[in-house]
C-alpha cells in the first residue's frame, strides 16, 4: 500500500492557496516503529466497549429479580449503551479534532469510571438505565480516539497493521466477556462486575495519563465549529447510496443486538442453561462471526463486497427464516444454537462490506462517512433490541421473528440499491450527486477516520477498508491549507 507523504496523510489536512506552509519542523514526527506498550495500551481502550456491552449479560435474570423488573426494562438498559455508543462517535471525534485527543479522553475515562461506581449502588431500573447510557457514551472515546491516535502517529501500511491488531481484540473482546461475567456471578451479585468496569477504567485513566501524549498538534486542529462536519453529514444522508447502505447495515446488526438483548432469557429462563453454559453458546455465536469475517478478508480481490452482499444477505434470509420455522414448531436446543450460529455467521461477512463499498465511494469524505455508518449501526440496533421484550409471548419466538423480520429489511434495502451497488465509480470520481464543489467542502469538513465499530468482531477487513479508503482521500487533489477549516 503505497504511503501518502506526510502532509497529505489525514483527508482533512487541507490548505488554502493564501496560507503559507507549515514549515517541516512544525509538523508532527510520525512512529516509525510500532511498540508493543503503545499497542497494548489502545487495544485496551478499544476493549472497553465490548465489556461495556456483553459482560453483564449472563446476568439479565438476576438483575431482573433484584430490582424487580421486567425483563423488556433491562433490555433497555442495553439499548440505553447502544444509544450512548452512537452518539459518542457521532460527538467525542468530531471534539478532539477541534481540542485534540488527550483532554476528551481523560475527561471521558473519568466519568466512565464515576457512571460504573454509581451502578454498583443503582436501586431501580431508572437508574440503572441512565447511567448504562453514560457508560457508553463515555466508552466510546476509548474505540474512537484509540483508532484516531493511530491514524495521528502512523502512515501507509503501518496504520493498516496496527488497525488490525486493535480489531483482534474487538473480536476476542465479546468471546471473554459473557464468561468472565458469569465468574463473577459463581463470586457473588451482578455489581460486582461494575465494580471490575470501575477498576478498569482507573487503569486505562492512569495509564492514559502517564503514558499518552497528545497527537494532535494544534497546527491541524479543526476550526470553524461545528457546521462544516453538519454539513458533510447532511450531504451523506442526502445521498442514498451511502444513506441506504449504512441503512442495510444498520438493521443487519440489529439482528446481531436482538440475539444479544434476548439470549440470555432465552437459554437461562426458557432452556434452563447455567449462567456458564449460556457464556459457552455465546462464545461460539461470536466466534462464528469472527470467522465470518475472516473468510470475506480472504476474498478480498477475488470478488467484490457487492457481490459478498448479493449472495450473503438472501443466505441470512433464508437462515434466519429457517431459525423463525425451527423455533415455531419446537426444534431442540442443538437446531436453535446451529441456526443462530449460522445466522450470526453472515453478519462477519455484511459489517465489514458495508464499509468497504461506502468508504471507496466516499473517500473525499472518509471520516464523517465511517462516523455516520458506526453511529447508524448502534443507533439502529438501539432502537430495534428491545422489542422482543416489548412484544412479549414466547421470548425465543419473538427473537427468531425480529431477527427474520430485521434481515429481511436489509434484504428490501439490497435491492433499492441494486442499480448503484453495479455502477463502481472509476477511482477518483465523485459519489454520484456531489459536484467538485462538494467534494472539496466535505473534505476540508472531514475529521480524521476514526472508526470505531465496537460491535464488529474481528472485523480486520473493515479497518483496512477505512485505511484504504483515508488514503484515497489523502491522494486526492484538494485546494490547499494549513489549518482544517
Amino acid at each position: 500500500m503505497a504511503t501518502p507523504p506526510p502532509a497529505s496523510s489525514t483527508p482533512d489536512a487541507v490548505s488554502h492557496p493564501s496560507a503559507p506552509s507549515a514549515p517541516p519542523a512544525s509538523r508532527p514526527t510520525r512512529a516509525t516503529r510500532i511498540t508493543v506498550g503503545f499497542v497494548l495500551l489502545l487495544s485496551a481502550l478499544t476493549a472497553i466497549g465490548p465489556l461495556t456491552i456483553d459482560l453483564y449479560l449472563s446476568a439479565f435474570p438476576q438483575i431482573v429479580r433484584e430490582l424487580g423488573t421486567t425483563e423488556s426494562r433491562i433490555q433497555l438498559t442495553l439499548t440505553a449503551t447502544l444509544a450512548g455508543l452512537a452518539l459518542g462517535q457521532l460527538l467525542i471525534g468530531s471534539i478532539s479534532d477541534a481540542i485534540g485527543r488527550r483532554l476528551p479522553l481523560l475527561t471521558a475515562l473519568s466519568l466512565y469510571v464515576l457512571a460504573s461506581a454509581g451502578i454498583v449502588f443503582v436501586q431501580s431500573v431508572e437508574m440503572l438505565t441512565a447511567l448504562r447510557f453514560v457508560q457508553g457514551l463515555t466508552a466510546a472515546a476509548g474505540m474512537v480516539l484509540s483508532m484516531a491516535i493511530v491514524r495521528d502517529n502512523f502512515e501507509g501500511f503501518q496504520v493498516g497493521k496496527v488497525i488490525a491488531r486493535l480489531m483482534l481484540v474487538v473480536g476476542v473482546a465479546p468471546i471473554l466477556a459473557p464468561t468472565i461475567g458469569a465468574q463473577f456471578l459463581r463470586m457473588g451479585s451482578w455489581r460486582l462486575m461494575f465494580v471490575a468496569l470501575a477498576v478498569f477504567g482507573v487503569l486505562l485513566l492512569v495509564l492514559a495519563a502517564l503514558r499518552l501524549k497528545e497527537s494532535l498538534p494544534p497546527e491541524l486542529r479543526r476550526t470553524g465549529g461545528t457546521s462544516a462536519a453538519l454539513r458533510s453529514y447532511g450531504s451523506l444522508v442526502r445521498d442514498w447510496s451511502f444513506f441506504g447502505l449504512a441503512l442495510l447495515g444498520g438493521f443487519y446488526m440489529a439482528a446481531m443486538f436482538t440475539y444479544i438483548s434476548a439470549s440470555t432469557f432465552v437459554f437461562q429462563e426458557q432452556f434452563g442453561l447455567s449462567a456458564q453454559q449460556y457464556a459457552i453458546i455465546f462464545g461460539a455465536g461470536a466466534v462464528s462471526v469472527t470467522i465470518g469475517s475472516q473468510v470475506n478478508g480472504a476474498l478480498v480481490g477475488r470478488v467484490t463486497p457487492e457481490q459478498i452482499l448479493r449472495v450473503i444477505v438472501p443466505v441470512g434470509m433464508i437462515l434466519s427464516a429457517g431459525l423463525l420455522a425451527a423455533t415455531l414448531s419446537g426444534a431442540g436446543l442443538p437446531v436453535l444454537v446451529a441456526l443462530i450460529v449460522l445466522t450470526l455467521g453472515t453478519a462477519g461477512f455484511v459489517m465489514p462490506s458495508v464499509p468497504a463499498v461506502a468508504l471507496e465511494r466516499n473517500a473525499h469524505r472518509a471520516g464523517s462517512a465511517a462516523a455516520l455508518l458506526g453511529a447508524m449501526q448502534f443507533g439502529v440496533g438501539a432502537g430495534i433490541a428491545p422489542l422482543t421484550g416489548l412484544i412479549g409471548g414466547d421470548v425465543t419466538i419473538t427473537m427468531a421473528a425480529v431477527m427474520f423480520g430485521v434481515i429481511s429489511v436489509a434484504g428490501l434495502l439490497l435491492l433499492s440499491l441494486s442499480r448503484s451497488l453495479r455502477a463502481v465509480p472509476a477511482a477518483g470520481d465523485d459519489v454520484a450527486g456531489s459536484d467538485t464543489g462538494d467534494a472539496v467542502e466535505d473534505a476540508q469538513a472531514d475529521e480524521l477516520v476514526v472508526v470505531s465499530d465496537v460491535s464488529e468482531l474481528g472485523v480486520v477487513a473493515a479497518a483496512e477498508a477505512v485505511v484504504e479508503a483515508a488514503e484515497a482521500a489523502a491522494e486526492a487533489p484538494v485546494v490547499p491549507a494549513t489549518r482544517r477549516t
